[in-house]
């Protein structure tokens, strides 16, 4: 898989729609989760992109310490359904937390992880923190990487 950083203004225009496709893709119809994806933090987000075969299939978005947190802040972790089992959830989580590390430089970051995937997060460092909670409607918990 080939990952790309981008700042929102260095993305392109079709970059940026296969950004909101995906996610559209797995979090509203996959997930059948009415929200309001497009919120007004892409701007301020790295984008982390992994693409295979010019198709996008992994994605982040990580945030700067007390933007969106205290902490940095990885958050919209996806990996397109058919392409999950060649571990690719590994491989853009760990391209995000390298991103966070050299361009924000801090190791502290923040998730707000669906609790289903606490084990995948916990296998990159991330401990739980405080109780779980829904978030649209989804099971969720804050995770932090020290």
């Amino acid at each position: 898989m080939e990952v790309l950083i981008k700042t929102f203004e260095e993305l392109s225009i079709n970059e940026l729609y296969q950004i909101l496709q995906l996610r559209s893709e797995v979090f509203v119809v996959e997930q059948d989760c009415v929200y309001q994806d497009i919120d007004g933090k892409d701007q301020k987000a790295l984008h982390i992109l992994g693409y295979k075969d010019d198709v996008l299939v992994a994605y982040t978005r990580c945030f700067e310490q007390g933007f969106y947190f205290e902490e940095a802040a990885i958050g919209r972790v996806i990996v397109k359904e058919n392409y999950r089992k060649f571990g690719y959830g590994h491989e853009i989580l760990e391209a995000s937390i390298k991103a966070i590390e050299e361009r924000y430089k801090t190791t502290r970051i923040k998730l707000s992880a669906q609790q289903y995937l606490i084990d995948f997060y916990e296998s990159h460092g991330f401990k739980t923190t405080g109780e779980g909670y829904l978030e649209d409607g989804i099971p969720h918990i804050a995770m932090v990487k020290e």
